[in-house]
């Protein structure tokens, strides 16, 4: 059997705080879940948020709509 591996764009906690749309995620709950400007997440196809963690990847919430288009127009990245 064969899988497709997960797919991703990265981004920066900033760029996560400026996109997120408030019936999403707030960012009061990103910054609860420890995003800061800095933070390096990564989402995948079904936007899933995952927060870089020194040890792991967490999930800590998701996106919703169309955050696939306005994730590649904010970031310049397609999946990877």
């Amino acid at each position: 059997m064969h899988t497709r591996p997960m797919q991703f764009i990265e981004l920066t906690g900033k760029t996560l705080l400026r996109i997120a749309s408030h019936d999403e995620i707030s960012p009061a709950d990103l910054r609860m879940a420890g995003v800061t400007d800095d933070s390096f997440l990564r989402v995948n196809r079904q936007g899933d948020i995952e927060l870089r963690r020194a040890d792991r990847w967490d999930v800590i919430g998701g996106l919703l709509g169309d955050f696939a288009e306005r994730l590649s127009r904010e970031t310049g990245l397609d999946w990877a």
